[in-house]
């Protein structure tokens, strides 16, 4: 973006290529009917999870920088928390509000002392409020979903959330979508297919499976190894370096996540 596509054409490529592979899973499995009073859940589940959540995040980061996009994510264990406590009346743990503030820390220390990348950011201030609204409606989402795979197959839900969130995005989508430049070189067509692939259809994928064993509180506290696989990626590749600072957030990061999945006695 925004050369070969703008965020709204690869929407359209990201929910139309992740509901294709949701289908062709779902021929591998035991075919379920969804109960006619599920259809509303699957209704508001995609809105949330892959539409309002994936809109505003890549408006977002047209018009923001991605190490603020890195830094915002990191809200959405607090607003799962929250609501699973209100909605699914999950009881929240001291420790697993502890861990939760200290993968919080981790995280923003992190993207605080990583290597920003340049990028073109015309209008900060809405594309940082973009990215509140992606956080808020991913975290609602893992809330609405979780009984929905408590009942059916991970495979069914998806390919239903996003076969809806599809037709759904298709007028919003569809004009940037048909200019697409498709001129491009073959790392561009790469980098496409592992967003369809790698961080949509195998991201929602694995969710779905781990929110059939985990609260969605506990699921979302994973959002905050993103910003620490980013570092290790940029270190990789020598884009980075490691310091005493990055190191300590990092233990953070991971020692908040073990403590707000670590099960506990009522």
């Amino acid at each position: 973006m925004p050369e070969y596509t703008g965020a709204f054409g690869f929407i359209f490529l990201r929910t139309g290529g992740a509901a294709l592979l949701f289908w062709i899973s779902s021929l591998f499995i035991k075919s379920e009917k969804i109960e006619k009073k599920d259809w509303k859940t699957l209704l508001l589940a995609a809105v949330l999870g892959a539409v309002i959540n994936m809109l505003s995040f890549f408006k977002g980061l047209e018009l923001s920088t991605p190490i603020n996009s890195s830094i915002l994510v990191t809200i959405t264990p607090i607003i799962v928390v929250i609501f699973s406590a209100l909605l699914l009346k999950e009881r929240i743990h001291f420790v697993k509000i502890a861990g939760i503030a200290m993968g919080l820390v981790g995280a923003i220390g992190l993207v605080i002392y990583g290597n920003e990348i340049r990028t073109d950011a015309p209008n900060i201030p809405l594309g940082n409020g973009l990215f509140i609204i992606n956080a808020t409606a991913y975290g609602l989402y893992l809330i609405v979903i979780k009984k929905m795979m408590d009942t059916y197959q991970p495979i069914t839900v998806l390919k239903w959330v996003f076969t809806i969130a599809f037709l759904i995005n298709i007028p919003i989508t569809y004009s940037d979508f048909s200019q697409i430049n498709w001129d491009m070189p073959g790392s561009i067509v790469a980098s496409i297919v592992f967003v369809i692939l790698g961080t949509t259809y195998m991201t929602y994928l694995f969710n779905g499976f781990a929110l059939t064993k985990l609260k969605a509180s506990s699921v979302s506290a994973f959002v905050y190894v993103q910003p620490l696989i980013g570092i290790l990626v940029a270190i990789i590749s020598g884009q980075d370096h490691l310091s005493l600072t990055k190191a300590a957030a990092a233990t953070l990061v991971l020692l908040g996540v073990y403590f707000a999945t670590k099960k506990q006695t009522d």
